[in-house]
């Protein structure tokens, strides 16, 4: 009797959730204002976050100097301001440059591949490994073209990007330094508002959570600062164009796992392939090569421990991002599903574990 109890318990929660759910929906109105509050602050919340715990290293090495963090992060910000002045003075003028052109070449590079691909279809090997009729070949060079003119819409409307969240993105250094500045104490305080008899499993929780977030964020930056600099170091043998811009844009994609490396290869071969399909090829090669070493040898020395995440969940994970937040939400979603992961297993062993096996029993 005991058990089905329970199990009438557990069913109407689990419809007073839904029905919670529901009635949300239906008075969204009145969430409106938390929701624009939330698109606003997701932005340096996620950037100040991802600093937090690529600063976090440096502040505790200095403390181990006997150095107390609110002189450390001040001397943080000092560094950082003058690789910002280097940033500027070397690496954004020909970046820039490298955007704009990109962006105003858009439809001659159209018309460049629409010429290459048609002299490729007429070449006697290629043509007689492919039917007669040209509908393929229709539809790949469609693609291509709906491809480059989506990249120089994404590109052109960089700055006008950067542009509306210059006012938001100012707000990120002013939470970056509480968060170097209190660290320790964040947790604490997040604490005090759990029963007192749960703050050893929530410290035990945030505890973990900050160990996964923090390996995910280290590690992946450093795995993409040795790629990047390798693969640019190819794309300027071949003389690619475009190859710092090209290189930065890889680097960026490949945080999102598996899918990464397809989409930042994607414009690379296809501006190669504009110049010459040789130069499309040897592209192939220098990428190929970049991401073995990074998964045959930089991956395995780099990372501690890998994620306990199964493949074929990691790429479900990327596909629903990407359909909800498009490249934000694939490159959001494999560090919210650690939380949310970590959260949901702590709950179960503390709240449900026991009543499951006894349901079970």
């Amino acid at each position: 009797m005991l058990p089905q109890t329970r199990l009438i318990q557990g069913c109407v929660s689990v419809i007073c959730v839904l029905l919670i759910i529901y009635l949300a929906t239906k008075v969204s109105f009145l969430l409106a204002p938390l929701v624009s509050l939330f698109k606003l602050l997701i932005v340096p919340l996620m950037l100040s976050v991802f600093f937090y715990y690529l600063l976090r290293p440096v502040v505790v090495m200095l403390g181990r100097q006997g150095m107390k963090p609110g002189l450390a992060v001040p001397l943080i910000y000092v560094a950082i301001a003058g690789l910002l002045t280097l940033f500027v003075l070397w690496v954004w003028p020909p970046l820039r440059e490298q955007l704009v052109l990109f962006v105003n070449n858009a439809p001659e590079l159209v018309e460049n591949v629409m010429k290459q691909a048609d002299r490729l279809r007429r070449n006697d090997v290629v043509g007689s490994m492919l039917p007669g009729e040209s509908e393929l070949w229709a539809r790949a060079t469609e693609y291509l073209n709906r491809f480059l003119n989506s990249a120089s819409d994404y590109l052109s409307g960089f700055f006008g990007f950067v542009s509306d969240f210059v006012v938001v993105l100012a707000i990120v250094p002013v939470i970056l330094f509480y968060m170097l500045k209190e660290g320790g104490k964040i947790g604490d305080k997040l604490l005090a508002v759990i029963p007192r008899r749960y703050r050893m499993e929530g410290r035990e929780t945030l505890a973990e959570i900050d160990d996964a977030l923090g390996s995910f964020i280290l590690t992946r930056v450093l795995i993409n600062l040795i790629l990047g600099a390798m693969m640019y170091a190819g794309f300027l043998m071949i003389g690619l164009p475009y190859s710092l811009l090209l290189t930065f844009v890889s680097i960026v994609l490949n945080f999102i796992p598996y899918f990464g490396a397809l989409l930042g290869a994607i414009p690379v071969v296809i501006v190669a392939y504009i110049e010459s399909p040789t130069m499309a090829l040897w592209s192939i090669v220098i990428i190929v090569i970049a991401q073995q070493i990074q998964d045959n040898f930089l991956s395995p020395l780099v990372y501690g421990r890998r994620l306990e995440i199964h493949p074929v969940t990691i790429i479900v994970l990327l596909l629903l991002g990407g359909d909800l937040a498009g490249i934000m939400g694939m490159l959001l979603v494999i560090p919210f599903y650690l939380i949310v992961k970590i959260v949901f297993i702590r709950l179960y062993r503390l709240f449900w574990q026991e009543k499951v096996e006894d349901l079970v029993d």
